[in-house]
Parts: structure tokens; sequence; C-alpha cells
């Protein structure tokens, strides 16, 4: 398919187009000339409604879009969702730019990346977070095992905890959020069968499969600080909110209730990325899409990978997911031995001898 330079959108020449503004979009905004030479080739994002800015995420994906352009010297566009009813519209203007990848973020655009790759065979399409329907052979999935990294959360917010009552809530019951739930249940009874101790999870229970839900991903909203102090009041010290942005929620909870109390960050690392929660943040529980993005245009752009519509699953062992540095760990010694023994772990959930969803009594 022949590519022609004006294609080569900037955020704000995105915005100012014509298909993008009568989609309600807005791009997010470019600015990574290097001295890379260009390569024909044009990725594109669409986002769900959280924004390119959202910590979490769409950002993550938009951070391996702007790698991508500055490190391989692929052309990137970008275009914003402010509600559901952008989806559609938004995949469309990508499409009419010939996007050789079109990136759709999260599980809010399932339905409408599926129908545009069904519509558009010739197209190669990606989902994060999502899946293709059956017969879609052109739309690839990004997933991942975010059971493995949240089980080394759980691991270690048991160890730190002093009440032994650990706890966990997500947006919605959905299994891209119980699957950072189970993983961290299952970690944190681990850690009291290792030490004989009596450890309580409040929030989720992966064999009844009910817990505490916001109901949606609105950030920060009252429901979300409601069941943070709700598990604080029963002794949880140690917070894990999966949720996309909670902390800000989580962090008002702590303070408000006067205990020493921590909480576990999701999908980015929130103590970096968000360091007004720094104080309060134990580690984060990654999923590198930034990574996954990269790697996927890099093999198709670069080094001439034919594109697939098979999986990318995200893992400990080929570092798709993994746990951030530990901040605000009490105990230096103590953190020292803590992290000896989470390599450990890892090691056995990356040669399988170890299985981060298998239930725990």
């Amino acid at each position: 398919m022949k590519k022609i330079t004006s294609r080569i959108w900037s955020g704000i020449a995105l915005a100012s187009a014509a298909t993008v503004v009568l989609a309600g979009c807005a791009a997010a905004p470019t600015d990574n000339a290097t001295d890379v030479p260009k390569v024909d080739y044009l990725a594109c994002g669409v986002s769900d409604e959280g924004s390119w800015q959202d910590k979490s995420f769409n950002q993550s994906v938009y951070e391996g879009l702007t790698k991508s352009e500055s490190e391989l010297g692929v052309s990137i566009a970008a275009a914003e969702s402010a509600t559901p009813d952008d989806f559609a519209p938004n995949l469309q203007s990508m499409i009419d730019q010939s996007c050789d990848i079109i990136i759709a973020v999260g599980f809010n655009l399932v339905d409408a990346v599926n129908t545009a790759a069904s519509a558009n065979p010739t197209m190669n399409f990606v989902t994060v977070d999502g899946w293709a329907n059956e017969g879609v052979t052109n739309l690839k999935p990004i997933n991942y095992a975010m059971n493995q990294s949240s089980y080394l959360a759980g691991y270690l917010a048991a160890a730190q905890s002093t009440t032994k009552v650990v706890g966990t809530y997500g947006g919605m019951q959905i299994p891209a959020v119980t699957d950072f739930m189970t993983g961290f249940y299952n970690g944190a009874k681990a850690w009291g069968t290792d030490n004989a101790t009596d450890v309580t999870v409040v929030g989720w229970d992966p064999s009844s499969e009910k817990g505490d839900f916001i109901g949606d991903f609105t950030p920060n909203s009252g429901t979300s600080k409601t069941i943070a102090a709700g598990q604080i009041e029963k002794g949880a010290d140690v917070i894990f909110p999966v949720g996309g942005d909670q902390f800000g929620a989580v962090s008002e909870a702590i303070t408000e209730s006067g205990i020493d109390g921590r909480m576990i960050g999701v999908d980015k690392d929130i103590a970096a990325a968000s360091p007004e929660y720094a104080q309060w943040i134990l580690t984060s529980a990654e999923k590198r899409m930034t990574n996954a993005v990269f790697d996927i245009i890099k093999g198709i752009a670069i080094d001439g990978t034919a594109f697939s519509g098979d999986v990318y699953l995200g893992t400990l062992d080929n570092g798709g997911t993994a746990l951030s540095p530990i901040t605000n760990y009490t105990g230096a010694a103590a953190q020292a031995d803590v992290e000896a023994k989470l390599a450990e772990l890892q090691a056995g959930i990356v040669d399988g001898s170890i299985d981060p969803v298998a239930v725990v009594g």
C-alpha cells in the first residue's frame, strides 16, 4: 500500500483534521523528531475514555508509539476518545489514513475494533486487553498473565502488613481485573503458609468469585474511597486497587484512618509516574504495554516479521509484566530478605513449579 509523507501527523494536525473533529476526539501530542532514519510505516492508536495521559493503560500504549517513533523512525498517529461514541469514528479516522497497524486500547473497544477489523480484512489491528472474534484473523490481542506479578505483590503485601490483613478491589468484575486479584490473594496466602501465620485477604475470594468492585473505572470516585475505607475498617493496612487510577481515593482513606498504610499500584510504576502518591506506594504490578507495542511494531516495521493474529502474552519470563522497585518497606534488612524470596518465587512461576492461580483454601 503506497504511503505519502503527508500522513506523518503531529497531534496538533490530527486534532484539526475534519474527520477527527467530527468524531469528537482529540489527539495526543507528538514531538519526537530525532536523527533516526524515517521508515515508511504508520503506527496508529485509539484510546478509550481514559485519555492518553491517564498514567495507566492508554499512556503506556502511547509511550510505546512514541518510543517506536523516536527509536525506530516510524510515523505515528493517535486519536483520543472522550466517550464510547468516539470509538468507531476514531478507528475509522485511522483506517482512512491507511495506517499499517491500528492499536485499540482496552476491553471497552473490543466490539468496535472487531467490527473494524472484520470490515477491513487487509488491514492490521491490535487489541490491548481484548480478544479477536472467531474468524477475525487480522486482529492481534495483547494480553497479560497479571496473576504472576500480582502473586509476588500479594506475598510482599503480607510480608509488609502488621495486621496480616490485606485488601484488594476492582473496577469491574471481568477477567482482566480478577486475574490481578486472584494472583494477589494466592501470593498473600502463600506468605502465610510459609510463615505459619494466618493472613486474611479482604475484597476478593477466588473460590467463590465474590468481592468488592466499584462498578466502573472512574478515577478516584467516592465509591472507590468508600471501599478502601471499609477494607481499612476490617484491618487491611496494604490495599491493591485494580481499577486504573484509584490511588487518590486509597491514599485519602489511609490518611483519614490514621493508619500506617501502604498501597500497591497497577499497570505502571505508580511511585514514578505519580510521585504525589509515592509515600504510600509499596510496589506496582506493571503491565508493560509500552514494551509490547514497541516489540510488535519493531518486529513488523524493522525486522520484517509478518503480522500475525496470534496472542501476545506478557509474562514474568518475557518481561511483559513485573514488579516495580519496592519502596516504603519496613526495615532494610527485612526488605533484602523478602526481595530474595520474591526472586525465588518468580523463578518458580517461570519454570512452572508455582501456579499463581491455583486455588488456596
